[in-house]
């Protein structure tokens, strides 16, 4: 949610971080054909990491930012975890276009609305529009964003999801924070939407990384689901979810003193396949 700087910052609004998502063996990519997740690497280690980064310039949040220090940060955080997909919340797109350079990462940007309106990034500006974005190290060959039916708030509750040319799907989202009881409901109504954009992918491999503002899971039946529980600044309240062909997740919290969250890393081995 966008805050006015001065504020007291909501204990529950996240700053997303986000969810990568890193080939650390060899990997052999056979054609994606749309339907199964047959093209992905068989024996294959990931991991993922979520991050909020809270670069609107509107949020109590922004101070601690550091701009542009966070952005530095950033890069060198996935450029020493290697991953192979980040996904970010509260992120600007030239920030975001930014980061995915210095990291070689492919990236796709959904902006977020505010009042009805885009919302540019401010202080400094010329930032690029405020919103969702993913990377990934695999080219991205299609990709999907629909704001939820519910919404409680100015700012604008959507989610984000891409398709990578190994047949991997990735999914980030920001849901609202629970301050009111209207706000609460929207959030329960985005948390069973995106359940269900998340099942309507089930034929392929699924991976989901954001911040819900929220301890209870929206992961779909039968996937896994890892939060930031051991944190010390606004715990589980950020979530990683993983299709069953994604086995023996383990979550780590790393500190990030540049955001009002911490660094998720959420490590998952692949089922082997035959191509």
């Amino acid at each position: 949610m966008i805050r006015p700087a001065g504020r007291p910052f909501a204990a529950g609004v996240v700053v997303a971080a986000v969810l990568l998502v890193a080939v650390v063996s060899c990997r052999t990519v056979a054609p994606d054909d749309g339907d199964s997740p047959r093209s992905a690497a068989a024996s294959s280690s990931f991991m993922v990491v979520q991050m909020n980064l809270c670069l609107s310039g509107l949020a109590g949040c922004f101070d601690a930012t550091g701009y542009p220090d966070i952005l530095g940060d950033a890069a060198r955080r996935i450029q020493a975890a290697g991953p192979n997909v980040v996904t970010v919340n509260e992120a600007c797109r030239r920030d975001a276009i930014r980061i995915a350079r210095r990291t070689d990462y492919d990236v796709h940007f959904a902006p977020v609305r505010y009042a009805g309106a885009p919302l540019p990034c401010v202080d400094p500006g010329g930032r690029g529009l405020f919103g969702l974005a993913v990377l990934t190290r695999r080219p991205i060959v299609r990709s999907e964003s629909k704001a939820f039916v519910a919404q409680a708030e100015l700012e604008e509750r959507r989610w984000l999801c891409v398709s990578t040319d190994d047949g991997v799907d990735v999914c980030t989202a920001h849901l609202e924070n629970p301050d009111s009881s209207r706000a609460d409901a929207a959030n329960d109504a985005q948390c069973a939407e995106l359940r269900r954009v998340l099942t309507r992918r089930a034929s392929r491999l699924v991976l989901f990384g954001g911040d819900l503002n929220r301890r209870r899971s929206c992961a779909p039946l039968g996937s896994w689901s890892r939060t930031d529980a051991t944190s010390d600044r606004l715990p589980g309240v950020q979530h990683v979810y993983g299709s069953p062909a994604f086995e023996d997740p383990v979550a780590r919290v790393r500190p990030w003193r540049f955001s009002d969250h911490d660094l998720l890393l959420v490590s998952a081995e692949v089922v082997s396949r035959t191509p």
